[in-house]
């Protein structure tokens, strides 16, 4: 029984370190890129249009796609190796 809470306690520990890791990546691209070094960014071009743009109106929302789906393939790998998966 104490085996089995300390195993979970280790799984919400690495579900919650996933979490964070990715929600700071995400504020990275969206606060950082699109806000506050939009500037330095603007100096270069993406597709046509100026990088800092770019993150500010779409990059952003891409890069939060993109990290959905990585936190349910990091998820469900965590899953499989803690035996909690859902098949």
């Amino acid at each position: 029984m104490e085996n089995n809470k300390a195993r979970m306690q280790e799984y919400w520990q690495r579900n919650v370190r996933i979490l964070f890791t990715l929600l700071g990546l995400w504020f990275a691209v969206s606060y950082l890129f699109g806000i506050l070094l939009v500037d330095q960014l603007n100096s270069i071009q993406f597709g046509g249009f100026k990088l800092g743009f770019w993150f500010a109106q779409q990059g952003a929302i891409y890069f939060f796609v993109l990290i959905i789906f990585i936190y349910v393939w990091l998820m469900n790998k965590l899953d499989r190796e803690f035996d909690v998966h859902e098949d």
